[in-house]
C-alpha cells in the first residue's frame, strides 16, 4: 500500500466533539513577483480522545473519510502530541 501523507501544523479549533480543525502553512516562491507568498489550508482532523489545544502544533496523517469533511486523523506520538 501507499504510505500515508503526513503534515504538520497549529490547532485552530478544537471545539467540536472527537475534530480538531488545523491549519496547515506552506511557502512558495511567486513565479512572477520572485517572492516568497505564505498560503494556509484548514484540515479537520479525527481526535479520538480530544487531545488536541488550540494553538498546539500537531501531526496529521492521511486516513479513509470518517465523515463528510474528515479526511485525516491526529497522531498521537507518546509525550509531544498528548
Amino acid at each position: 500500500p501507499m504510505p500515508k501523507r503526513t503534515m504538520r501544523g497549529v490547532v485552530v479549533s478544537a471545539k467540536q466533539d472527537k475534530t480538531a480543525i488545523v491549519r496547515i502553512e506552506r511557502t512558495f516562491t511567486h513565479p512572477m513577483l520572485k517572492k516568497i507568498v505564505r498560503r494556509s489550508n484548514r484540515y479537520h482532523a479525527h481526535d479520538e480522545n480530544n487531545v488536541a489545544v488550540e494553538g498546539q502544533t500537531v501531526t496529521i496523517r492521511e486516513c479513509a473519510p470518517k465523515s463528510k469533511l474528515k479526511r485525516w486523523e491526529l497522531v498521537t506520538d507518546e509525550g509531544t502530541e498528548a
